[in-house]
């Protein structure tokens, strides 16, 4: 077990550059499932979660290379049944139950694991592939999906819950009916850049896709798909932390291969306090102001602002000299990071899914523990801004979908360290 130990007050210059994004890898790995043919992908970023994901497509069957950030599957022959020991440690690991599904007609997926931030079901998942006719059971915390070529056909379905769309339940159900006779029409489905760029790797392996990155997707049943290349586009997360990295203790940062349209709730946001930008078709440059106004945010599914720039923003409102609130709506109990925040000195209080933080109060340090993975890096920026040396504990969340994190902010200046517990 390893703590980063983050050293205060360094401030933070140069550039950076964007890792492949988490969110699109994990469910494009997947699908890679869908056909015998190899298929190449091209800067998947080495997480914990990726490797979890190249040993379950192992042991799934697949033959799987992987270096300097390109995988390459070949699975020619592939099982149903995805293992325990390792889809318990990775939420996403559920995409596999589209790519199983589609092809095999059956799977047999145990109910994943990943970090614990609030109630995140599955049951639009099932929901949608019971209504592309597979029979679907939950025994002994195993996902049992079966289906007979006959009965597996598109029809129109809608992937809405009580949170907003669901972006793996519709990688999922979209990957699913790639394969099914018939045509398949997603109501309500997703539309993140991460979902949109799943279909586009889809489409290079002869889907019939159209509507993907809006909230209506239909696709067009084939008889086969074949292997393909595909870059994975930048993580936009990623990019978003290390925005409100430079905007609380920058002097001009530079982010490198980003979409700055995937970034415009974010970019928006930091406007609207009041830091300057300069954006150009692949890059973003934020500035400091110590005279930021304050903000009220809610967290939305896409457009709007994203439940994965909460945390980051909460540390963010602690260096404006002014009061600001964030609600989220998608992950209600996603606040967890305020607790350890408020032992560096942090002035939130957190009223139902509405967090108030005052700013303008100096942080100090303190060992602090990550609960989730966006938590993780948010204790990490407090870090930057606070009093000596802040230790955080846990570290296994950052390296879930942050990569070589602690080397990049060095590079940008910080200082910080892995030490063993």
């Amino acid at each position: 077990m390893e703590k980063l130990i983050v050293h205060g007050g360094q401030p933070l210059k140069g550039r950076v550059t964007i890792s492949g994004s988490k969110n699109s890898a994990l469910p494009i790995l997947a699908a890679t499932l869908l056909t015998k043919d190899t298929c190449t992908i091209r800067r998947v970023p080495d997480l914990s979660d990726t490797n979890y994901m190249v040993r379950i497509l192992g042991e799934l069957g697949a033959e799987v290379e992987r270096a300097s950030g390109v995988v390459v599957v070949t699975a020619n022959k592939i099982k149903s049944k995805a293992p325990y020991d390792l889809v318990r440690k990775m939420r996403a690991s559920i995409c596999v139950l589209g790519p199983l599904t589609g092809r095999l007609r059956k799977a047999s997926v145990s109910l994943p694991g990943g970090c614990i931030i609030g109630d995140r079901p599955v049951d639009l998942h099932l929901r949608g592939l019971e209504a592309l006719g597979a029979s679907v059971q939950v025994e002994g915390g195993d996902i049992l999906v079966s289906a007979t070529r006959a009965n597996f056909k598109g029809r129109t379905l809608n992937l809405m819950g009580k949170h907003g769309s669901t972006v793996l339940g519709t990688d999922n159900i979209m990957m699913a009916a790639t394969l099914a006779k018939g045509t398949t029409i997603i109501e309500g489905a997703a539309a993140e850049p991460e979902v949109e760029d799943l279909a586009n790797f889809l489409i290079k392996m002869g889907a019939k896709i159209e509507g993907a990155g809006t909230n209506r997707i239909t696709i067009e049943g084939v008889k086969e798909l074949h292997g393909a290349e595909h870059t994975v586009i930048p993580d936009r997360i990623e990019a978003g932390t290390f925005l409100v990295a430079g905007a609380m203790i920058g002097d001009g940062v530079t982010l490198k291969q980003v979409i700055p349209e995937h970034l415009r709730a974010v970019t928006t946001a930091l406007a609207d306090c009041g830091f300057k930008m300069e954006i150009t078709k692949d890059s973003i440059t934020i500035y400091p102001n110590p005279n930021a106004r304050g903000f009220s945010l809610t967290t939305h599914p896409y457009p709007g602002f994203p439940t994965d720039m909460q945390a980051q923003f909460c540390a963010l409102a602690c260096v404006i000299p002014d009061s600001s609130t964030i609600t989220e709506t998608i992950f209600p109990q996603r606040f967890m990071h305020i607790a350890e925040m408020k032992r560096m000195g942090a002035q939130m209080t957190l009223q139902g899914a509405t967090a108030h933080i005052r700013g303008g109060t100096p942080l100090k340090s303190a060992p602090v523990m990550a609960s989730d993975l966006r938590a993780s890096a948010t204790l990490v920026l407090a870090g930057l801004i606070a009093e000596g040396q802040t230790e955080i504990h846990r570290l296994y969340h950052i390296d879930r979908g942050y990569e070589h994190l602690d080397d990049k902010f060095a590079a940008l200046g910080a200082k910080m360290e892995r030490t063993k517990e």
